[in-house]
């Protein structure tokens, strides 16, 4: 009975910190000979070719341009979508500059930030 239900926690443990690991316990650490099999773990683990990534990068710019914060949004979790959205252009290569960061920022906040926005923008210090 104490081993089930140490099974049982030992596996759970696993699945929520590294599921990878709880497969290799569970299958084995077999090395991936057929070259189908091989091509689809490079492609999920780096995705695929140069065209779905191409499209993939044009869609994240689209998404920065057009970034506004929605107003039931807080200010921190608009700049924790932007910050997300920033770093997975950076995985796709493209470089913002900090300013371009801050600015995008300020001029997506809600009416109700526009004051403070503006006293932001205008200090040299910030």
């Amino acid at each position: 009975m104490e081993y089930d239900l140490w099974l049982m926690r030992i596996e759970q443990y696993f699945l929520m910190t590294d599921y990878s690991l709880w497969e290799v316990i569970k299958n084995g650490n077999k090395a991936c000979w057929d070259e189908k099999l091989l091509m689809e773990a490079i492609e999920k683990r780096y995705g695929g070719n140069k065209e779905p990534k191409k499209v993939h990068r044009t869609l994240l710019k689209q998404q920065y341009e057009n970034f506004v914060a929605s107003s039931p949004e807080t200010l921190d979790q608009t700049f924790d979508r932007l910050q997300k959205l920033i770093s997975q252009l950076e995985l796709h290569e493209e470089v913002i500059q900090q300013e371009d960061m801050n600015l995008k920022l300020l001029r997506s906040l809600p009416a109700e930030w526009k004051n403070h926005a503006l006293i932001w923008r205008n200090k040299a210090e910030l």
